[in-house]
């Protein structure tokens, strides 16, 4: 796997970084420069950049500090029945993706760690922004909307956490570097302590942010449907069919999203005659990485990590990881158009003629043959195109500016029959039928087993199905059938990251039977 080499931990949050090192403070987190900060008291346009720092840190990828990007996508599709860890066998196996695909991940993992790490210093980063903001003195409109800003990327953060690791530290200040050893920093929250913030956030980022569309809006960043998409989910998590239903259906009546008509199009870059690409008609929330240029506008390993690994010298498009499974490639109903657009079948050599034409993708680029790569299948979802779409921005090709679709109106669709089938009312049935037939497939009755089927179709391969699995209560059991040794009462959550506890002198707990 080229030369990433992972040396001793140097990205441990709390409390390493505050106990002295050549390295910068994680409690200095600085997401645009004191100058920034002190403007940002008077300035509009200096606390619009000290925002633009909160989201700079949705670009954390690769093998350092991360948040959704590529290390906290394979990590949720391959500890799923939706994908396997793919590549060679022997990479990235032992300690790494390969102990998660077989459910004997340890604390211990240099990966756990790192997610801690990014989203912890990402919170820190919204702290500090909501902090100097809440001392501003622009005006109300534009404080609250930045302010809702920030406290929507604190709340999906959290979320992310508390999904997946249980109870966290709750943070909701920028501490100082001498309150590092403190027990707030160092002790766990409960789970229902952390959802009580992240609820209170969203619904401040509701009441706060302007509609998409409206002056004040600007791509990429978070919008009220954004919020109310998430706290519908949030919800959904908490069994609220009441408020699920009426968030989702406040995103539908207002007519701002409508879905992109052929599925194959929503996770290109560019649009084919008005419909997909980044930003589309059904974008919520995505990671932006074409808009701004530079280093950090880019998803490092997220698109090259996941491409067609090749063998014997071909001059392949990735590391091949995080490849869809059988059970995936034989879930979908027939005609399913998602099936297609999911997952990326690489032909088998032909026996005649004797050069096989393997796969043609959608752009022209040709993958030789089954012979000339690793796998069987790849993520369609992940792939950006060499020669149809916009070149990488730095002369690193395992960085591509790839848009990562994190929120999409179709699961906002689904939430809300969800919703309906569990009993709040409303039309959940035609919502299903709509997402159901953008892909060619007919109307089916509204249940809730439908409607997982549904949502397992529509967003495989978007880092969803194993939280999906664990709320739904049945983790243990579709897993198990899969093959993976899941075990009830541990395998629901991942480990606190040992070199965390550690760090915290025992005080961070670890989860069950770990």
């Amino acid at each position: 796997m080229k030369n990433i080499s992972i040396k001793k931990l140097s990205f441990i949050v709390l409390p390493a970084l505050l106990l002295g090192s050549c390295k910068k403070s994680f409690l200095d987190v600085d997401p645009q420069g004191q100058t920034t900060e002190v403007l940002a008291l008077t300035d509009p346009d200096a606390a619009a950049k000290l925002v633009g720092g909160v989201y700079n840190t949705l670009y954390f990828g690769g093998f350092g500090n991360t948040t959704v990007g590529f290390l906290w996508q394979l990590t949720n599709d391959i500890a799923s029945d939706d994908a396997d860890k793919g590549s060679t066998p022997g990479d990235f196996n032992s300690g790494g993706m390969g102990d998660i695909d077989n459910f004997i991940h340890t604390p211990n993992s240099f990966i756990f760690n790192n997610i801690w790490s990014g989203h912890f210093n990402a919170i820190i980063s919204a702290n500090k922004a909501i902090e100097v903001l809440g001392k501003s003195t622009i005006d109300a409109g534009t404080k609250n909307r930045l302010l809702g800003e920030s406290r929507f990327l604190r709340g999906l953060y959290y979320f992310n956490l508390v999904r997946f690791f249980g109870g966290v530290p709750k943070i909701t200040t920028a501490p100082l570097p001498s309150e590092g050893n403190s027990d707030a920093l160092n002790t766990r929250a409960t789970a229902a302590e952390i959802y009580a913030l992240i609820i209170e956030d969203l619904q401040f980022a509701v009441d706060n942010l302007p509609m998409k569309g409206d002056a004040a809006t600007q791509t990429g960043r978070a919008n009220k449907g954004a919020a109310q998409a998430y706290l519908a989910k949030v919800y959904l998590y908490q069994k609220n069919w009441a408020k699920v239903l009426e968030l989702t259906n406040a995103i539908i009546v207002s007519n701002k999203y409508s879905l992109v008509t052929d599925y194959n199009l929503i996770h290109r870059e560019k649009p084919v005659g008005g419909q997909g690409g980044n930003n589309n008609s059904e974008s919520i929330f995505e990671v932006q990485t074409g808009l701004n240029a530079g280093e950090n506008a880019v998803s490092p390993l997220f698109s090259n990590g996941q491409g067609p690994r090749g063998r014997g010298g071909w001059n392949d498009l990735g590391f091949g990881f995080n490849t869809p499974t059988s059970d995936l490639a034989s879930f979908y109903e027939a005609g399913d158009t998602r099936r297609g657009a999911t997952i990326m079948f690489i032909n088998p050599t032909a026996v005649a003629p004797a050069i096989s034409t393997g796969t043609v993708l959608w752009d022209g680029y040709r993958v030789p043959s089954k012979d000339s790569v690793e796998n069987e299948r790849y993520s369609y979802k992940a792939y950006h195109s060499p020669i149809a779409e916009s070149p990488q921005v730095t002369n690193n090709k395992d960085t591509k500016p790839k848009n990562i679709r994190l929120m999409r109106y179709a699961e906002v669709l689904l939430m809300y029959a969800e919703a309906s089938a569990m009993g709040a009312g409303g039309d959940g049935v035609n919502k299903l039928s709509m997402v159901r037939g953008r892909s060619g497939l007919l109307p089916t009755t509204l249940t809730q087993a439908n409607v997982w089927n549904e949502r397992r179709a529509e967003l495989a391969m978007e880092a969803d199905r194993f939280f999906d699995l664990v709320r739904q209560g049945r983790a243990g059991t579709v897993l198990r059938a899969h093959g993976k040794p899941f075990v009830d009462g541990k395998h629901e959550l991942f480990p606190i990251p040992q070199a965390q506890r550690d760090l915290s002198g025992n005080r961070l707990t670890q989860n069950p039977n770990y």
